[in-house]
């Protein structure tokens, strides 16, 4: 059975969304995560990135409704992201600790092209 592309751009769409939420709520709620943006020097920053990833991934799901939602949802998330491998290139985390911002960043560029084309 193949997959088509409607369905490969649903599954990166939900697993972005699912991703974004679970990331945000983690932005807000955790320790762990205040620590991290303590280490980057954007403790003030912290809320605002927890609540943009939230509104995002939630984008991403009530766009399917409201299409035009999903398109600035997949470009801020995207953007979102780049400025998040900048910070990490900048502090000189390894490999393995920029990989899912950059990976991230890259399906929701696609995604952003993909929902922007859509006539």
């Amino acid at each position: 059975m193949r997959i088509t592309e409607i369905e490969f751009i649903e599954a990166l769409s939900i697993l972005s969304g699912i991703s974004f939420i679970c990331y945000g709520l983690l932005c807000l709620t955790t320790r762990h995560m205040e620590k991290e943006f303590q280490h980057y020097g954007l403790s003030r920053f912290r809320k605002l990135t927890g609540a943009l990833e939230l509104l995002g991934g939630a984008g991403l799901f009530v766009g399917i409704y409201f299409p035009i939602i999903r398109v600035f949802s997949a470009l801020g998330l995207a953007v979102l992201m780049l400025m998040g491998c900048f910070v990490r290139l900048k502090v000189k985390d390894h490999l393995a600790l920029i990989l899912p911002a950059f990976v991230l960043m890259i399906i929701n560029f696609y995604l952003f092209i993909h929902f922007f084309t859509l006539k």
